[in-house]
């Protein structure tokens, strides 16, 4: 809402964007105007653009622009239309008409007629519209009466939100006028209604956003927190009061000076970002992308420093204005609920305690110096909340005290026995939680209570891993820790809602999700640092002794369990008999396992996947298993062997395949084939190779979704060493991402490859016409073994392009199965895979397993590899010539994918 009357022109002035007796002067000596124009208006855009770059503020560039429209179209409408009608006026409507406007904004117009006689005007009205077009103006119009204003209006709220904002350009005030007052009549949109229709149409632009400004690439106009919000407040200050300027709200007692302050600081910082996107973009663009954020952070002034990148810095101060911004949009909205929906309510309020009552279904102070004499009712409120379900919100007179003392919130306030209990008691409600904290954190007070947490508010990672700042990951952890506790939300996760019941103490959980990200960003290992901020912090809160070295240990470990699922060989024993070895107990690894899945799918909703869901299941279970056998007695390799082989033998029986063919197809089969494939996949293969016969083409079998948690490939035919690399190509030329491959050498020199894919969702396939296509062009392609690898023609992904990646080579040894581990860190981009195996073809390397994770923008592969003759490689010469041979193939690709346009 701009901070002039509506109806008039903005307050300032051109600058020396536009000399009109000069122009005036110009026009009248040339007959054809639209160069005229186009040149006055490209040299005015160019103008403001190095003007804004020379530090002049948006706050003055925005009105002047609009400004200098205002002159461009007044001159245009004389053009076609005559001086004096009464009956004909231009009227700017929305943004335009509050008399802002950014250099790639759209110019919003209404053609006001006295009459419905549309044809009396249209010869004139249609040349002005198309010599705004071709002038260089982006222009919306519409061409109405005023019934025919009120009309449409009544049945559409934009209508009715554009025409409040109109302001008169040329024509007659009269009939201007006598739309303003049309348009306000309570019959066309009473002022109940607006707000609430208004109020509905925010909480879906908000759900549109996950409710959250905290995105990667947030919308700077539309997002929680964003410009929309603060315009949201105006439109219902002008339907209701009439209000000219969102100042005069402090004038209605709504605002203080201190948070009008506040919010037209939000506008402009939110102005300045806007109009610098229009300046990069050279066009509308309202989202901050990847694309500028970096440029827009050095043009702010940020510079790097140790531990924070200024693009970090840039996005912290971005998230810190919006959620302040987000603050006062809802304590304004409830102020506006107070006084236009319970106007006529005279309903006392409901004593709750001595210093809580209920007003109107919200929570409301008992008195103004209610936190002066109480200051532990700073988070007593949040717990009534939570136990109080009938509490519709908090009384924007209480969110004001609240924003005013939470200055009372320091070293004497976390140490007083009341505080420490209320924050605990908060976790322990059955009801609620989730709800308070983001309260809490919305309000200031979480920040405040918990110092620590009070460092990552706002605060990014500049990756595409990580969606979402730290405080807002971290309230989401918590949320999805809470959603396995809710019965309608059993079937998504049912594994989890069983464990959850079962816990001793869920709040025990939700502390180590609040903590375990908490020191991100202070350089060093975060887990670590993160586990001594739940030590101090359980023992100052009264935990026991093992309550507080459970937390401490979630903390200090909770990714070795993803870890462990996404870069280890999981089928092999020892790997399953060491992590059992480091969570020790059953209770530990149900706790894990539950913050496991809460932070992964809070951290990139698109990254999780079935296939993740499915290793961290199994890696469950088989921990589970391990230790209910008893960590002294580890399960070794024969025992998976035999045990996998009794029941692929169970099933084949079932499905009446003779044994002799069986152990027929079993004899070519190696001891690492059954300790690395499960019994269902056994036996599938098993018949497979036994209908193929004894024909020299490749077995390729696909199904829609196998016990992997993605679409299985399987592939039997004589190995080549290029056939990892030219099956790879093939696969992600047909769109589809590997996500685990288990390459297994037979005994006569064939080979059983086994891929888990998942589609571009992150789901299996599920249609029927892709699986069909790759398995076709798998057969094409492997029909030819021995010919080079295509490459991969799709192109590096947008968002892929802002983040490049230093490629690492580390080896290591495994020595239980005599083979070399080979991780890959490297950027992720199409062909990745491709380039990799035709590097291991080149040296002479035989890939046996390889475990694919992509995090965001980050591509870690496990390889797991030998000699071409099954053994592992010795020799350091050999192993430095595969690093360079690595190193040559993904920096040459990335180089010549950085020279290409993405599409």
């Amino acid at each position: 809402m701009g901070e002039h009357p509506p109806g008039t022109a903005p307050a300032a002035d051109d600058g020396d964007l536009f000399e009109p007796a000069a122009f005036d002067r110009a026009l009248a000596e040339q007959a054809q105007p639209v160069p005229l124009f186009r040149e006055l208006l490209q040299s005015a855009l160019q103008r403001e653009r190095e003007q804004f770059l020379a530090g002049i503020p948006a706050s003055t560039l925005v009105p002047r622009h609009a400004r200098f429209i205002d002159r461009l179209l007044e001159r245009a409408w004389l053009r076609h239309f005559a001086a004096d009608d009464p009956d004909c006026v231009l009227i700017a409507v929305g943004g335009y008409g509050r008399g802002e406007l950014h250099l790639g904004s759209d110019i919003d117009l209404l053609v006001l007629l006295r009459g419905a006689d549309h044809e009396r005007y249209r010869a004139q009205i249609e040349p002005f519209i198309s010599f705004l077009w071709d002038i260089g103006l982006e222009v919306g119009h519409s061409v109405r009466s005023v019934a025919e204003c009120i009309e449409q209006s009544t049945s559409d709220i934009t209508i009715e939100t554009n025409l409040l904002e109109s302001r008169l350009l040329q024509g007659a005030d009269e009939l201007f006028q006598a739309l303003r007052t049309a348009i306000r009549d309570d019959s066309v949109w009473s002022s109940r209604r607006f707000f609430e229709e208004k109020l509905a149409e925010q909480r879906v632009r908000h759900g549109r956003y996950h409710d959250t400004g905290y995105n990667l690439e947030p919308n700077v106009k539309e997002s929680p927190g964003g410009l929309r919000d603060i315009q949201m407040i105006g439109w219902v200050a002008k339907r209701h009061f009439a209000a000219e300027t969102l100042h005069d709200l402090v004038d209605h007692a709504f605002l203080t000076e201190e948070e009008y302050a506040t919010l037209i600081s939000g506008q402009n910082f939110l102005w300045q970002v806007r109009f610098a996107l229009h300046v990069l973009a050279g066009r509308r663009e309202d989202r901050l992308l990847f694309d500028y954020q970096r440029t827009l952070a050095e043009q702010f002034g940020y510079r790097d420093s140790e531990g924070h990148l200024a693009v970090e810095q840039f996005m912290k101060q971005y998230y810190r204005v919006v959620m302040e911004l987000s603050r006062l949009n809802e304590m304004l909205l409830q102020l506006f609920q107070e006084t236009i929906l319970y106007a006529d309510d005279s309903t006392p309020p409901q004593p709750l305690n001595r210093r809580f009552q209920m007003r109107h279904h919200f929570l409301e102070a008992t008195g103004d110096d209610v936190f002066e004499r109480y200051p532990f009712a700073l988070l007593e409120l949040f717990l009534l909340m939570a136990q109080h379900p009938e509490l519709t919100g908090v009384r924007a007179s209480t969110i004001r005290l609240v924003r005013s003392h939470r200055h009372l919130i320091d070293d004497a306030f976390r140490a007083d026995v009341r505080a420490r209990s209320l924050f605990m008691e908060i976790l322990r409600q059955p009801h609620g939680i989730t709800h308070e904290l983001r309260r809490m954190n919305r309000y200031g007070v979480l920040a405040a209570y918990l110092p620590p947490f009070g460092a990552v508010v706002g605060q990014m990672q500049y990756d595409l891993f990580h969606v979402y700042t730290v405080d807002e990951h971290t309230l989401r952890v918590i949320r999805n820790l809470r959603r396995f506790t809710v019965p309608e939300h059993q079937h998504e996760f049912p594994r989890c809602s069983q464990i959850i019941q079962g816990l001793p103490k869920p709040e025990l959980a939700y502390l180590a999700g609040l903590f375990h990200d908490i020191a991100k960003g202070r350089g060093g290992d975060h887990s670590k640092l993160g586990a001594g901020e739940a030590e101090t912090f359980c023992r100052d809160h009264y935990l026991s002794r093992h309550d507080t070295q459970l937390v401490t240990w979630l903390v200090d470990q909770h990714l070795v369990m993803s870890r462990t699922a996404q870069r280890e060989d999981t089928s092999d024993p020892e790997v399953v008999n060491n992590f059992a070895r480091q969570v020790g107990d059953q209770v530990r690894l149900d706790y894990l396992y539950l913050l496991t899945v809460a932070d992964i799918r809070a951290t990139n909703p698109k990254l999780w996947t079935s296939w993740k869901d499915t290793l961290l299941a199994e890696l469950y279970t088989s921990t589970k298993r391990a230790l209910r056998r008893g960590l002294e007695h580890p399960f070794d390799q024969q025992d998976r062997i035999r045990g996998v082989g009794v029941m692929a033998r169970a099933l084949l029986k079932s499905r009446e395949l003779p044994e002799r063919v069986v152990n027929a197809i079993w004899a070519d089969f190696s001891e690492e084939y059954f300790l690395r494939q499960k019994a269902e996949e056994i036996a599938w293969h098993t018949e497979l190779i036994a209908a193929h016969g004894d024909t020299a083409e490749p077995l390729i079998a696909v199904r829609q979704q196998g016990s992997r948690g993605g679409s299985e490939i399987f592939i039997y035919t004589r190995d080549t060493h290029r056939l990892f690399a030219l099956t790879t190509s093939i696969l992600e030329q047909c769109g589809v991402t590997v996500v685990d491959a288990r390459i297994i050498s037979s005994r006569s020199g064939y080979t059983l490859d086994s891929y888990v894919v998942l589609d571009e969702s992150g789901e299996p396939i599920e249609a029927d016409y892709r699986l069909a296509e790759i398995q076709e062009r798998l057969a094409r392609g492997l029909a030819h073994p021995d010919r080079k690898p295509p490459k991969v023609a799709r192109r590096t992904p947008r968002h892929l392009q802002h983040f490049p990646l230093p490629t690492r080579i580390d080896f290591s040894t495994d020595l239980n199965n005599e083979r070399n581990v080979v991780e890959v860190l490297a950027a992720d981009r199409p062909g990745l895979l491709s380039r990799i195996g035709q590097a291991f073809a080149n040296c002479g390397v035989r890939i046996q397993n390889a475990k694919i994770g992509t995090f965001g923008n980050r591509a870690e592969d496990v390889f797991y590899i030998t000699d071409l003759e099954n053994r592992p490689i010795t020799d350091p010469g050999q192993l430095e010539q595969l690093r360079q041979e690595l190193l040559r193939v993904l920096d040459d690709g990335s180089r010549a994918e950085a020279s290409t346009p993405a599409a």
